[in-house]
């Protein structure tokens, strides 16, 4: 456990003040213990993938952070059904059920996160989403019970779920079968898209805002009105893609507050739409 650690260590942006404490469970132990001592010192806590999506306040956050890593990030098959530790990079899935010749999650292959954050989320790419794969998860409450939940029992949304206040530890994923040389082509098709088309190997956070319903995303939006390129403190609206903003070195989550305000109003104000956030405001 390490207390008042920075936890723009911890997430894509690089952005964050420390958290109170930071505990790295290896097994579900851990987490028990972890949410005990968050109950026990009257503590809030919350569950930190690879730190994408997240805006961490320049302030932290003032109680228990809990990072799944090490020893939960399983990965095995089952037939066609993956068995997958809340720990694991979503890219390292998408890569392994590829070579395996399995179907279902290789356009997963650029979401930046772990697995437990992406199906809490309902994380997508390349018109595909966790909730078409999802046949059941494990989760522990508040309490530290755990228990199994079929998909029936979740409520998927776009980028959202119904699973409340619990830590995700396993999932069970049905796949199908595909060859393994037709995925992998594939993969290296929407690796070179996200190249291209994306800052996906500087500082920011993945999408900033969600796309909203009609014919136009929120990156053409913000293009639209003349802000790709806006720089506000240490924060840039990416010239590459309007919808990611990237950490030129020196910003601040106070800035990447400043400059997601003021996109938003500058949008609603020349086009009508109000933007809504997909990245999590923390502390």
């Amino acid at each position: 456990m390490l207390e008042q650690e920075p936890l723009s260590r911890y997430t894509t942006w690089r952005l964050g003040g420390p958290a109170r404490y930071l505990v790295l469970p290896a097994d579900a132990e851990d987490v028990v213990r972890a949410l005990e001592m968050a109950r026990d010192r009257g503590l809030p806590w919350l569950v930190l993938g690879l730190g994408s999506n997240l805006l961490v306040k320049d302030s932290g956050f003032p109680g228990v952070v809990i990072r799944p890593g090490k020893g939960m990030d399983r990965f095995e098959m089952k037939g066609a059904t993956a068995i997958v530790g809340a720990g694991l990079p979503t890219p390292i899935l998408a890569r392994r059920t590829a070579e395996l010749g399995f179907v279902g999650v290789e356009r997963f292959i650029g979401i930046p996160g772990t697995v437990g954050g992406g199906i809490y989320m309902n994380a997508g790419c390349h018109g595909a989403e966790f909730a078409e794969v999802v046949t059941e998860v494990t989760v522990m409450d508040e309490r530290g019970k755990a228990k199994q939940l079929g998909r029936r029992q979740i409520s998927f949304k776009y980028r959202s779920s119904n699973l409340g206040p619990v830590v995700l530890l396993e999932a069970k994923l049905g796949l199908g079968e595909e060859s393994p040389a037709k995925l992998k082509e594939l993969q290296g098709r929407l690796f070179r898209w996200r190249k291209a088309g994306t800052p996906f190997d500087q500082p920011c956070a993945g999408s900033t805002f969600k796309n909203p319903v009609g014919p136009k995303s929120a990156g053409m939006l913000i293009d639209e009105v003349g802000l790709k390129g806006y720089v506000l403190g240490g924060i840039q609206v990416s010239p590459m893609h309007a919808n990611y903003f990237v950490n030129l070195g020196t910003g601040t989550a106070s800035d990447a507050l400043k400059l997601i305000d003021h996109v938003r109003k500058t949008v609603l104000k020349k086009t009508g739409v109000e933007l809504e956030l997909e990245v999590k405001v923390i502390g």
